[in-house]
């Protein structure tokens, strides 16, 4: 059928079962039981948490809307109306969360109270209860299907993807500071209508196992996130990306993963990444050994010349050598330390300017000129620099896009410099501030940022199975 069918008399006809669509939770096609006996509807749900402040509860959950498919995970969210005890056919009494949602069926649809319990063992996935069913409905209650037939196959298709509605999500900042980056994606997460809970991470603990792998945090296990966005300070990279794996064995969306963050502070690991991508950068030579001094700073070239230990941050760490004798002075100083440390190029023309490009899901959406203090090569914000809007070449944009993929980071602030021979990307970071970034561009950098993760956490297509009922 193609229409909705109704009588001559203008009701709608139902049979004992029939096909229907919950478009608010993103589920285009369900089969759902009739059932006049049971006073309420219910949805097949699994993993239920409630989420939200107090004052405005809303609940996470998940569905798998094919049966026999467990493979298909359609998460959802929806606001807590109200919760109810619900008694089952079989006399065992259930306190559900009660949400409503708009039921479609053919061409017409309307609002219904739905309560979430767990169907997985019986063969429809949704059950219409008698509060449901509007007044011009008559039950067919010999036949099946009177309404129009949808099909599971969407649920093989990108148009799961499109259907998904922008649901109300739970996000994990991981962030030990209470900065102006931290408190900006609150705000702006909350602005969106999310739920945003900021988790220290040196307070993270980790129960490791095959079965049930999890985050425990201030005496409980933490609820399922819908997406956790890492801010691991530098300090503490060893074990921010060990909870970070962890997020991932679970299967939530890390907007970095612990691989990136941990390859974008190796300093050395870093420059050999990108020298795998051919991405440009000033030379640079590594050597353990302080016999090596002398051949270590012919292989980047005359002086001036830059030594940066390999644990430097915000600028710390990184000396000009502004002659070859300077340079012998502060590798020797470095090595008495036993400190591991890179030597490399200094690009005059650059004349202590760098530019910070901020690229977020593949594009870069913003860029900024860095100038350092006056006196100071070095470009740093933290360090008195001061940034201005600037505009890129598309050699400039390219380079700082294949440095982000060739780290696989979603959110990355690329440092290059402007050479005479094309860009040189100095650093790649993974966990970029977003004030200087948004001050000088006035960008809602943080905005575009939860514009990714909303794409990101829509749900997979999977394959169709040969054979497969509808």
């Amino acid at each position: 059928m193609t229409e909705t069918d109704t009588s001559d008399t203008g009701l709608l006809r139902f049979g004992w079962e029939e096909w229907v669509a919950l478009p608010d939770l993103g589920l285009p096609a369900l089969r759902a039981k009739v059932d006049t006996g049971a006073r309420t509807s219910a949805l097949h749900a699994f993993d239920i948490e409630t989420f939200g402040p107090a004052s405005a509860p809303k609940v996470r959950f998940t569905i798998h809307p094919v049966p026999g498919r467990e493979d298909l995970v359609i998460p959802c969210s929806a606001r807590v109306i109200d919760r109810r005890n619900v008694t089952s056919s079989n006399g065992e009494t259930e306190n559900r969360f009660v949400i409503a949602s708009t039921l479609r069926v053919g061409e017409e649809s309307w609002r219904i109270e739905l309560t979430l319990t767990d169907r997985s063992s019986m063969a429809s996935r949704m059950l219409l209860g008698r509060e449901a069913l509007k007044d011009h409905i008559t039950i067919v209650a010999t036949d099946r299907f009177q309404q129009p037939r949808l099909s599971y196959d969407v649920y093989n298709t990108a148009r799961v993807r499109q259907a998904a509605p922008n649901r109300s999500l739970r996000v994990a900042v991981l962030s030990r500071e209470d900065n102006y980056s931290t408190r900006r994606l609150v705000e702006e997460g909350e602005k969106r209508g999310h739920s945003v809970e900021v988790i220290d991470t040196s307070r993270c603990y980790m129960a490791i196992n095959a079965l049930s792998p999890e985050v425990h945090y201030d005496g409980k296990r933490l609820p399922r996130y819908d997406a956790v966005i890492p801010r691991i300070g530098a300090s503490i990279t060893s074990y921010g990306t060990a909870v970070v794996r962890q997020f991932e064995t679970i299967g939530t969306f890390c907007v970095n993963g612990s691989d990136g963050i941990s390859s974008s502070r190796d300093k050395l690991f870093a420059h050999q990444l990108m020298a795998r991508h051919k991405i440009g950068m000033p030379n640079t030579a590594f050597a353990s050994s302080p016999k090596d001094t002398q051949s270590l700073m012919r292989l980047v070239g005359t002086a001036p010349m830059i030594v940066k230990l390999l644990e430097s941050t915000q600028g710390k760490g990184v000396v000009l050598a502004e002659t070859k004798k300077a340079a012998e002075s502060v590798i020797d100083a470095f090595r008495g330390l036993k400190a591991n440390f890179l030597v490399q190029d200094f690009v005059k023309e650059a004349a202590g300017e760098d530019i910070r490009c901020l690229v977020v899901g593949g594009k870069v959406v913003a860029a900024m000129k860095r100038t350092g203090a006056e006196g100071d090569f070095r470009s740093n914000l933290h360090r008195g620099g001061s940034a201005q809007v600037v505009r890129i070449t598309k050699e400039e944009r390219d380079a700082a896009l294949r440095a982000a993929k060739a780290f696989r980071l979603n959110l990355a602030g690329v440092d290059l410099l402007r050479a005479e021979s094309g860009p040189k990307v100095l650093e790649v970071n993974s966990s970029p501030g977003l004030e200087g970034i948004e001050t000088a561009t006035k960008k809602n950098i943080a905005s575009l940022l939860y514009e990714h993760i909303e794409a990101k956490v829509r749900p997979t297509p999977v394959r169709k199975r040969i054979n497969s009922e509808d």
